[in-house]
């Protein structure tokens, strides 16, 4: 008999994309049919998912409850009749709508005083699970059930048709240089971002070697891209703020490297088997990590780092300050000597 499960979504773009490990987990367990809630910044992702069935828009303000919203779409839920649900998020407004809908099974992390909301509490041991993905997986087993050592990593679907269509669209009609992609930004503040200056260095330099350089972002990320074309003449190719998320994904599909903050893009990029490059900063490497043997991490592992900060506590930013280009350009080479070694999915050691 296949069960039907419901799953809440993350609301960031990164946790988004390493939400896919639970799914593929859930399918290779049994037969099982998969739907998820997720808000308007990650929806598009599940588009991109073989795994998922139907995929139903949380339409609330971030950090709003929306009582009569919830309830209309709980009410639609009631009629789907699931057997489980799955919560990823950790708040309070996340376990709501699965109580309203009258799911027999809910499974979530204890947190935020979720007990009645859930009746399937599991307790984190954050030292058993250290990464995220570990996390969400284990809520898709029984929770005396051991994890699996080798976990399934994303593994987003682009749309060659749409790529194309948006090559044309965007006059992106060079296809004789290889394309290098640089994403500056990072959504949750100045600690992740590589300064902008450092991402011009390497734009010039690949540049100069004959590659095109593609910027990505969000409409948030508009100055960074600014200050990169400044230092370039205007000679990158500006996508920042000028694609949805989804064409994002196709036109990332089209590059040969990805250098990237840690961020929802490098996911991404990292799911579409891309060669990424990520400067870590102020968060940490062993907990939500590139999932792709072709990734390349940069961490200086400074005493002061990772802190966990928006903006850096210290005011030095010396995490990402004094991790300069030369690390990103060693890095570039190494990947461009490497061949693919073909190891299975599973844990960063």
């Amino acid at each position: 008999m296949t069960k039907h499960i419901l799953v809440i979504a993350p609301a960031w773009v990164g946790d988004m994309v390493m939400s896919q490990s639970l799914f593929k987990l859930l399918k290779a367990n049994g037969a099982c049919k998969i739907d998820i809630i997720a808000p308007k910044a990650t929806l598009p992702i599940a588009e991109r998912m073989s795994e998922i069935h139907k995929a139903y828009l949380l339409d609330v303000a971030h950090g709003g409850i929306q009582w009569h919203t919830r309830c209309v779409l709980a009410r639609k839920l009631r009629r789907r009749r699931y057997d489980q649900v799955i919560v990823l998020p950790n708040s309070w407004k996340s376990a709501l709508l699965p109580f309203l809908a009258k799911i027999k099974v809910r499974t979530g992390w204890r947190g935020e005083w979720r007990y009645g909301l859930l009746n399937d509490v599991r307790h984190l041991d954050k030292s058993q699970l250290p990464l995220m993905i570990q996390r969400f997986c284990a809520l898709g087993l029984e929770a005396s059930a051991d994890l699996p050592h080798h976990l399934p990593w994303p593994s987003l679907s682009a749309k060659p048709v749409n790529a194309a269509a948006l090559r044309e669209q965007l006059q992106l009609t060079d296809q004789t240089k290889p394309i290098l992609a640089l994403c500056p930004g990072a959504e949750f503040g100045p600690s992740k971002r590589w300064p902008a200056e450092y991402f011009g260095a390497i734009a010039k330099q690949k540049l100069r070697e004959g590659w095109q350089v593609w910027l990505f972002g969000s409409p948030k990320d508009v100055a960074y891209g600014a200050t990169i074309q400044d230092l370039t003449d205007n000679h990158c190719t500006n996508l920042i703020g000028q694609t949805t998320l989804a064409q994002a994904i196709d036109l990332l599909s089209l590059v040969k490297f990805v250098v990237s903050n840690d961020s929802g893009l490098m996911h991404i990029a990292a799911a579409l088997d891309k060669p990424v490059i990520v400067v870590y900063g102020s968060t940490d490497p062993s907990f939500t990590p590139p999932l792709s043997h072709k990734a390349t991490i940069l961490n200086l592992q400074l005493t002061c780092s990772p802190c966990f900060k928006r903006e850096c506590p210290l005011s030095h930013g010396n995490c990402l300050q004094e991790l300069t280009p030369d690390y990103v350009f060693e890095a570039i080479t190494t990947l461009t000597q490497k061949e693919p070694d073909g190891l299975p999915d599973g844990l960063i050691e």
